[in-house]
């Protein structure tokens, strides 16, 4: 192929590209209820199970770590509990801004993202609802928190904490978008 030749086609590939995200990001435009984007949210985050989560420090640098959010809808309100350790980065990331994102991705391109004011709990008796909400969660979201060596100690120790997640913002995007096989993008914003 001619290089002029070449470029034409990069370049016709990049615009229909282009316009393609242009529709699902004005498609995605028109937010939709709760009611419709988290039942769809839970299922496929629960599906992924591991999600990065981002923080942001007190000199606005990002920094991501992989996490294993459990996440309920009621029929009114989203909320998500993460189990994890209350390290000093994490404290000092989420002092300087209470806010984490909560991306998903797969191989099939499906991705999910839960924008969210997150709140520390440290008190018995939510570590022990959440450590039992994560015993009794089907598989694969479900597992024994106990197999993390640091938690040997159960939900009181010191090294066991819960991250309380109140989403303001969550976006829903199945692979099949991409591949051309349809699908919605699905939004909501508080």
């Amino acid at each position: 192929m001619e290089r002029s030749a070449e470029r034409s086609a990069i370049g016709l590939l990049v615009s229909l590209w282009a316009g393609k995200v242009w529709c699902m990001s004005s498609t995605e435009q028109a937010a939709s209820t709760l009611g419709a984007v988290a039942p769809a949210f839970v299922e496929m985050a629960h599906q992924i199970v591991w999600a990065t989560v981002a923080t942001v420090d007190r000199h606005n640098r990002p920094r991501s770590r992989i996490l294993h959010p459990l996440w309920d809808f009621d029929g009114t309100a989203l909320s998500g509990v993460i189990a994890t350790g209350p390290t000093p980065i994490k404290r000092a990331d989420l002092a300087a801004s209470a806010h984490v994102s909560c991306n998903y991705w797969t191989p099939s391109q499906d991705v999910c993202t839960a924008e969210c004011r997150a709140t520390w709990a440290f008190d018995d008796d939510t570590c022990e609802a959440v450590w039992e909400a994560l015993k009794t969660a089907p598989e694969p979201v479900g597992y024994d928190p106990a197999i993390i060596e640091p938690w040997a100690g159960g939900p009181t120790s010191e090294a066991f904490a819960v991250l309380k997640l109140e989403p303001y913002r969550v976006r829903v995007f199945p692979g099949s978008i991409l591949l051309g096989q349809g699908g919605d993008v699905l939004f909501w914003t508080a």
